[in-house]
């Protein structure tokens, strides 16, 4: 199985060096991990201890965010490495300043698990969520460097939990410690033999809880809402966007911003097709008042905003959901504010959380998007549910002090 496992980690590159000169992500992953060795080796301090944080993407980043910070924060003399998989969390966040180096993690194969390793000399490694590495999970094992995972979630019907699984369990054996999302995953794993387990929550509970006190008023924004009610679409694709175009003809009275996913130009020449009379936010100063005051939609074609946009709703749509999985709902839920969303939504917990407290709505169609947004036109009704979508937020907190005594306890932070 470890053959096979490295077989396929090789031939996953192989392809994305094959399709890169036609994909720009593709290209962003391959030209990343160029030479990745000689470049890490003239940047980083070598023989200095540092501590080592993984995401795979952006929203792990955020995700895990509160615990750099709080380590930042208590001992800012502590050199930090973060690694990315995908180009959508390295590109955003290359140049954060909780890190003293940020890089793409080098392909998982056992050479560049030994010398990675070797470069940045971890005292502790943090992995959030999930990503789950063979070779460097096994190195940092045989070193006996601690390896936590923060805001773990486990379903039953994934590889580590079947009968052939045994290969994958042998990779959570690694782990030293798993901070669990759930009862549900934390059951699950004591059901297969590990007792490194204990349940703290979600640490974007930790992060977004604070996002209403650190909002930006942005002045185009402000001045395209003026005093219409708004619908924040964060992370949309283009299946969310052609029922947002539908649900705007029927409530023209409402306004739209949309913040999709992906801003490259063919993306946003999609939308303002569906939305021929959109505004967008980077060409802004250059319409007139006029049309300011009578455009429905503003297309925001860059990244960073999101978590300040939701401050303007009434309302969030959440994209992904008809795609591989809804993006980021408690970005918009800790403003007190109800979350739409599509079908795919069963993989996260915080989502069934808030379809239970009657804060969050999944819709399968265009016709259940129209009742949903029907139904919560009524402002009591609309009220109701963003209360209890800000309650849910602030009650789930508190993960990030509990992962916090833990690196202090066993004397990890010192």
């Amino acid at each position: 199985m470890r053959l096979l496992y490295s077989l396929g980690i090789h031939l996953y590159g192989l392809l994305l060096r094959l399709i890169a000169p036609f994909h720009p992500k593709a290209k962003l992953w391959v030209e990343g991990r160029r030479d990745w060795y000689a470049r890490m080796n003239q940047t980083v301090e070598t023989g200095q201890n540092h501590i080592w944080f993984h995401f795979a993407s952006l929203g792990e980043f955020e995700q895990g965010r509160a615990v750099l910070e709080g380590i930042k924060k208590d001992f800012p003399l502590k050199k930090i490495v973060i690694t990315f998989y995908s180009p959508s969390g390295y590109e955003v966040r290359k140049n954060t300043n909780l890190a003293d180096y940020v890089f793409y993690l080098p392909e998982d194969i056992a050479k560049n698990a030994k010398l990675f390793i070797d470069l940045i000399n971890p005292e502790f490694v943090v992995f959030t969520k999930y990503e789950y590495w063979y070779h460097y999970f096994s190195e940092l094992k045989n070193r006996q460097i601690p390896l936590l995972m923060i805001s773990a979630i486990f379903r039953p019907d994934q590889i580590f939990f079947q009968p052939y699984g045994g290969f994958f369990r042998e990779i959570l054996s690694a782990v030293t410690y798993f901070f669990m999302q759930n009862e549900e995953s934390v059951h699950l794993l004591k059901e297969h033999g590990f007792r490194n387990v204990g349940l703290t929550g979600d640490t974007r509970f930790d992060r977004v809880v604070e996002l209403p006190k650190q909002r930006k008023q942005i002045d185009e924004v402000t001045q395209f809402v003026a005093e219409y009610p708004v619908l924040v679409a964060g992370s949309t694709w283009q299946e969310d966007e052609q029922l947002l175009k539908d649900l705007m003809l029927e409530f023209p009275k409402w306004k739209l911003i949309l913040a999709p996913h992906e801003i490259h130009d063919t993306h946003i020449r999609a939308i303002l097709a569906l939305f021929p009379d959109a505004l967008q936010f980077s060409k802004y100063v250059s319409y007139a008042d006029e049309r300011v005051a009578h455009a429905q939609v503003l297309i925001i074609d860059n990244i960073g905003m999101l978590s300040s946009l939701y401050g303007y709703g009434k309302m969030s749509y959440i994209g992904g959901g008809f795609g591989i999985g809804i993006h980021n709902t408690l970005e918009a839920a800790t403003y007190g504010i109800p979350v739409i969303f599509g079908p795919k939504y069963h993989k996260f917990q915080e989502a069934k959380d808030l379809i239970e407290q009657g804060a969050g709505f999944s819709i399968q169609n265009r016709e259940e998007l129209y009742k949903v947004f029907t139904c919560l036109q009524d402002s009591v009704k609309r009220e109701y549910s963003g209360k209890q979508a800000k309650c849910f937020v602030q009650q789930h907190a508190g993960a990030t002090a509990i992962i916090m005594k833990y690196l202090y306890s066993s004397k990890l932070l010192k």
